[in-house]
């Protein structure tokens, strides 16, 4: 096992509980933080010694939800001025030409975004799999840049002729969705703390997934103890479309088909109300908040910021809250 000290710096910011500042050094080894304290504390000797005389140690950030891929078509002009469903629907057509390379290019392009604004670990969403790319591109990306990763295999199955949002030339049969989830969680997953890559399981949306791929996702997941993860109630279309077409709002509509607990965390959660936000409360699930994308589209603002029994965590673009 090889070992790194940190020694000298100014401050280092530990993030914890009680928001602690210790002047001075820290003690890494093998890549975990296995001690902070001052200097007559720790031990002296190590593989690697830093010091970091005049500088502030912080921790890595971390990002809560993310789409690499779409790093390639944030400034497509028909996509500006417009709101999600009008956006999906703009870039659908583009996104349906991506390949193996614009997987593996557009991964290294945001990885190395994040990693220069002092991100260390990152949750992709990958929902769309064109001409032959798969989450391997993504991951194979990923470890060249050495940002940790939790690499979400996404899917959509709903297209439009059954009633779903997206064309179907991006929808897949959930037969090889499940296969390839199954596939992928035997190939890359590691559960150890610190791990370099896990997969999560991760359905679109309710407005491009089936009911029996939530359940047969949430299922799969469960058994092989990986964590879920899907879009939610980020608009009012996706509401109304949720009514209409489940009988359920957004939250009861996760409700009905297990996609609640510990193991479970949404992203956007801006058209929640307070018994919905209190349903999270109960089972513990989490909600990436993701200010930037729901300001870019005019969305709203997630609405566990400022609830009592709320407890928020911002990250730069992304973010998290749980309850208590």
């Amino acid at each position: 096992m090889t070992s790194l000290l940190i020694k000298n710096a100014t401050i280092l910011v530990t993030m914890d509980d009680h928001q602690r500042e210790i002047p001075k050094v820290s003690f890494i080894r093998n890549g975990i933080i296995e001690q902070v304290g001052s200097s007559a504390d720790l031990p002296q000797i190590a593989d690697e010694i830093l010091d970091l005389s005049g500088h502030l140690v912080l921790p890595g950030l971390i990002n809560t939800h993310h789409h690499f891929y779409q790093t390639l078509t944030r400034a497509v002009p028909a996509a500006q001025d417009v709101n999600l469903f009008n956006w999906l629907k703009t870039l659908y057509p583009i996104w349906a030409r991506l390949n193996p390379e614009d997987i593996y290019i557009s991964t290294q392009t945001a990885l190395a975004e994040l990693a220069f604004s002092g991100c260390t670990t990152a949750s992709d969403h990958l929902y769309l799999f064109p001409n032959g790319a798969r989450l391997d591109d993504e991951i194979a990306a990923a470890m060249e840049i050495g940002v940790r990763i939790q690499a979400a295999r996404g899917s959509m199955s709903l297209g439009e002729s059954k009633g779903g949002l997206p064309p179907d030339s991006v929808v897949d049969t959930e037969e090889n969705i499940l296969r390839d989830s199954q596939r992928l969680i035997e190939t890359y997953h590691d559960p150890k703390p610190g791990a370099r890559v896990q997969i999560v399981l991760a359905p679109c949306s309710p407005f491009s997934v089936t009911r029996e791929l939530m359940k047969q996702s949430a299922k799969l997941g469960r058994e092989y103890g990986v964590h879920l993860h899907t879009h939610l109630a980020e608009t009012e279309d996706e509401e109304a479309f949720c009514l209409k077409k489940f009988g359920y709002r957004p939250v009861p509509y996760m409700q009905s088909l297990g996609w609640v607990g510990e193991d479970v965390w949404f992203a956007h959660a801006v058209y929640v109300n307070m018994e919905e936000v209190k349903t999270f409360a109960r089972y513990g699930c989490g909600v990436a908040h993701c200010p930037s994308s729901n300001m870019r589209l005019a969305s709203g603002i997630a609405a566990g910021q400022g609830i009592p029994g709320c407890r928020h965590q911002g990250q730069p673009g992304r973010g998290w809250f749980s309850f208590q």
